[in-house]
């Protein structure tokens, strides 16, 4: 079976809803996958995702914070929802489809400003997260498993656009790709998107805060889709859909698409 497949932090499913349909209707991809939806899941706007054919929804939401959706074309059952950290956030579904597929869908916590555990409660929060994250892949191995997700951050040096001048920004700081780095050799994660482009700069975030995003373009990939050892050569066709990004009242991050042929 061969389905496509896409990640993206919306920053409220309600308040975009009309930008997911548009993603839905112009692009197709059988699986969508939503962070930070900023909804309870009884007020998620099923309707119009339904009307173009996402009929399957497996989702954890919160009110105004966090929340993770998998809406898709192909039936999915939902199989888990992890609270890492226990911080009692809505941060991760997990869905299994037909064909036997699990579907992870993460929204790892951004870490706050300032990366010092001591001094920021929340950074502390994402490196714990991290390494539950890790600890759980350690103690059952994924199988035909693809993982998704607002992963927060940046783990190459081409993944940004100046590696040297984010060093010490969240995100990006040596502690955080360690620990992110330790979670993917757990699971033995393949990172999908990079095996299909391997080299040079990619970016699925830009900050709100840059008048012109598109011409400064200092972007981070902090999205991303893996993939277990077993189906990794099944994903093909990454890309990053980044004219999004420039619609109108957007989310300040890229949708990231893959293909399986399973």
């Amino acid at each position: 079976m061969a389905f496509s497949l896409a990640t993206w932090n919306i920053n409220s499913v309600r308040l975009r809803a009309d930008l997911v349909a548009r993603l839905m209707r112009e692009e197709m991809p059988d699986v969508l996958c939503l962070q930070e939806c900023k909804s309870p899941v009884d007020k998620i706007p099923v309707e119009i995702f339904e009307a173009l054919g996402y009929t399957h929804m497996v989702a954890r939401g919160q009110k105004g914070y966090n929340g993770v959706a998998i809406l898709s074309k192909l039936p999915i059952e939902e199989v888990g929802a992890a609270d890492y950290a226990k911080l009692g956030h809505a941060r991760h579904i997990a869905g299994r489809l037909e064909n036997g597929v699990t579907i992870h869908n993460f929204y790892v916590p951004a870490g706050g400003d300032v990366p010092d555990r001591e001094v920021n409660e929340k950074f502390g929060q994402k490196l714990d997260y991290l390494a539950e994250m890790r600890d759980a892949f350690h103690a059952e191995a994924p199988e035909k498993a693809i993982l998704v997700g607002d992963l927060n951050i940046a783990p190459r040096e081409d993944d940004v656009w100046d590696h040297k001048k984010l060093l010490k920004i969240v995100s990006h700081t040596p502690v955080e790709v360690e620990a992110l780095g330790a979670a993917q050799d757990a699971g033995k994660w393949v990172d999908i998107t990079r095996k299909d482009i391997p080299e040079g700069l990619l970016y699925s975030w830009w900050s709100y805060r840059a008048r012109d995003w598109d011409e400064a373009d200092k972007g981070r990939r902090l999205d991303h889709v893996w993939a277990t050892p077993d189906i990794a050569n099944a994903g093909h066709s990454s890309r990053i859909l980044r004219p999004v990004r420039g619609w109108e009242k957007p989310s300040d991050h890229a949708p990231v698409f893959a293909e399986f042929d399973l």
